[in-house]
């Protein structure tokens, strides 16, 4: 019987051996160095407009249309264009023929020039150089404007109007915003939707 007892002792007493302590803390595993840990994804890079310093520098742009409510603006930068093929990139401003088209910032005339699509355009710039406006369908330059001209926020460009491939009917400002590109390539420079903040802007009442 005590033979029976010891030995069953023993055999508690080995299997205790081999088991933890249920009171022992088991570390949680490590956390991998944070060199080893996969880098984060980046996020998309929101749309230029979203940009501080776009942000805080178009909202500083006058209104180029006197007479129109801005409140009425129709954001058409995503419409297609080119068949489908292309965006507008820009907003058009309907307006009667003949209405002033006025300089939206200080800066210079980069270029005016006449194509089949925009028509008697001007190209401008801000004083920086940071940014590229560019005004089509015009109907005629304001006299005296050329290339290189130094430019007064509220100056007069040019008049609405519907020369190169604007509907005869619908008379219109086409503005478009553009970023500066670094080759100095103006024309082709990254497009910035205007309208989220010239749409709440205060458009000059004609003849001021």
């Amino acid at each position: 019987m005590v033979q029976r007892f010891l030995l069953g002792c023993l055999l508690i007493a080995a299997s205790a051996c081999s088991q933890r302590a249920p009171w022992r803390v088991i570390p949680a595993p490590a956390a991998a160095p944070a060199q080893a840990r996969s880098a984060p994804v980046p996020r998309p890079m929101l749309a230029a407009a979203a940009d501080p310093t776009a942000v805080a520098h178009l909202s500083s742009l006058l209104f180029p249309v006197p007479g129109v409510d801005s409140t009425r603006l129709d954001d058409t930068f995503d419409e297609p264009r080119d068949g489908g093929t292309g965006k507008h990139n820009a907003i058009d401003i309907m307006a009667p023929r003949g209405t002033p088209v006025l300089s939206v910032q200080d800066g210079r005339i980069l270029r005016l020039t006449t194509n089949a699509n925009g028509g008697i355009t001007v190209y401008a710039t801000d004083p920086e150089e940071q940014f590229v406006y560019y005004y089509a369908h015009l109907d005629r330059y304001h006299p005296g404007l050329y290339t290189g001209r130094a430019l007064l926020r509220g100056d007069t460009l040019g008049y609405v109007g519907t020369t190169g491939n604007a509907p005869k009917d619908l008379p219109h400002l086409h503005f478009q915003v553009m970023r500066m590109p670094a080759d100095r390539k103006y024309w082709n420079g990254e497009p910035i939707n205007p309208y989220p903040l010239l749409r709440p802007s205060a458009s000059l009442p004609l003849g001021q």
